[in-house]
């Protein structure tokens, strides 16, 4: 061996032993009690927690020295904590003694509400209570255990059955219900900002449902008397509901079937309403003359020993021709061109007829129509129709009965019946 490899050799065991004695001094401390470096604080307790000498100080987690000295006192332990030289605790930290894990190992820790000073020095005193240490694993279990004794354990049975009946066979449901509160969670955390915004939409919705809570119990009662009655006539909705979808198919068969002449036929129904509105009154008219007109039918003469019945119609006097276009102009029924409506009238002088929708009653509502002279028509109140007087010249009445409504659906008989009663 060469005299430079025994240097080598001899340098390399003396840095070794210097660096481990170093490290060893520096673990227990001897460093910082020989260079004076280092913060020494103290801390007192009400208990010790299952706190020890040797037992690591953490600042919100992070290892910042331990607990070199315990001391018990009448009112519960003095903790003096050797901190490392640079460590900057505030000194309106929280103190509390935590479980490391679950069979002990506990650990000091400083807990501060911000990291602002002013920060702790040599001699700094930190006072903790009752919330500073952790729950004792004797009164855990002291409690569980009466907390399980106070529980029925025949009710805890039933529970447990009634949970099993629940569950059973639910467990892919149960896979589907997770899978999609995990999609549902992930969905909200890409959407924070819309999430945020939903609840605290929903906290002015939850309000504005509270200030209507006496409408939401109403409307409560009401949906609940509404499921009451479809609940008693379940076996009726259910046969509605088995018929619907053939009754709709039916329906659309034959709206199918009509679909080339129905609006065809709707079209030319509003053509009459629009006729029968206008002629409204006309239509009364028509209504009360016509049971008093086959009231009369049924009697008859019996002068000479034989009843005879006589219908006339009075063609004495013809209808009006004058002023209309002669027959020869008349457009033939095939043209179905559009021509202007001829403006024709009765221009002949009385006797004749005079006829046209100028010359009708004018609808109540709309008595200044243009063109139409209005003429008084029955007063269903009198039972007097303006105009209308017998052979003497007294004014006739065609009277009804006051109301009708107790004949039911039979009231039109009266129609026919009415006159004749009423003689």
């Amino acid at each position: 061996m060469t005299r430079g490899v025994r240097i080598r050799l001899m340098a390399f065991v003396v840095l070794s032993a210097v660096g481990i004695t170093y490290i060893t001094a520096s673990y227990l401390g001897l460093v910082d009690k020989v260079t004076g470096r280092g913060l020494t604080v103290t801390a007192t307790l009400p208990g010790s927690g299952g706190i020890f000498e040797g037992s690591e100080v953490t600042y919100r987690g992070v290892k910042i020295g331990k607990v070199s000295r315990v001391v018990p006192t009448e009112e519960g332990i003095d903790l003096t904590l050797a901190l490392e030289h640079d460590a900057k605790v505030p000194l309106d930290s929280a103190i509390s003694v935590h479980n490391l894990s679950a069979v002990g190992e506990q650990y000091f820790d400083f807990q501060p509400a911000d990291d602002k000073g002013p920060y702790a020095k040599d001699g700094s005193k930190f006072i903790g209570n009752d919330d500073s240490l952790p729950v004792d694993e004797g009164d855990l279990l002291v409690d569980l255990n009466q907390f399980v004794q106070s529980v029925d354990k025949d009710s805890l049975q039933k529970v447990v059955e009634e949970l099993g009946v629940m569950f059973n066979d639910t467990g892919a449901d149960l896979q589907r219900l997770l899978d999609g509160g995990s999609k549902f969670i992930a969905e909200a955390s890409e959407h924070t900002d819309e999430t945020i915004a939903l609840l605290n939409d929903g906290l002015t919705v939850l309000r504005t449902q509270q200030g209507q809570k006496e409408n939401i119990r109403k409307f409560a009662a009401d949906l609940n008397t509404v499921t009451t009655m479809l609940r008693e006539n379940d076996g009726s909705l259910r046969t509605v509901l088995s018929a619907t979808p053939g009754a709709a198919r039916e329906l659309t068969s034959l709206l199918k079937e009509l679909e080339p002449t129905l609006p065809i036929l709707f079209g030319d129904l509003v053509t009459i309403d629009q006729i029968l509105v206008t002629e409204i009154d006309g239509l009364e008219q028509l209504l009360v003359t016509y049971p008093a007109l086959i009231s009369g039918g049924p009697t008859g003469s019996t002068a000479d020993g034989y009843g005879h019945v006589n219908l006339q119609f009075d063609y004495s006097v013809p209808p009006c021709t004058k002023g209309y276009v002669p027959p020869a102009d008349w457009r033939s029924t095939q043209d179905l061109t559009d021509v202007e409506a001829a403006d024709v009238s009765c221009t002949a002088p009385a006797p004749y007829a005079m006829r046209g929708s100028k010359y009708a009653p004018a609808n109540r509502k709309n008595r200044a129509s243009p063109g139409r002279v209005y003429s008084g028509t029955y007063d269903p109140s009198t039972g007097a129709v303006p105009g209308l007087v017998d052979t003497a010249g007294n004014p006739v009445k065609l009277m009804q009965p006051e109301n009708l409504s107790v004949l039911g659906g039979d009231a039109w008989k009266w129609l026919l019946v009415g006159p004749v009663a009423s003689r």
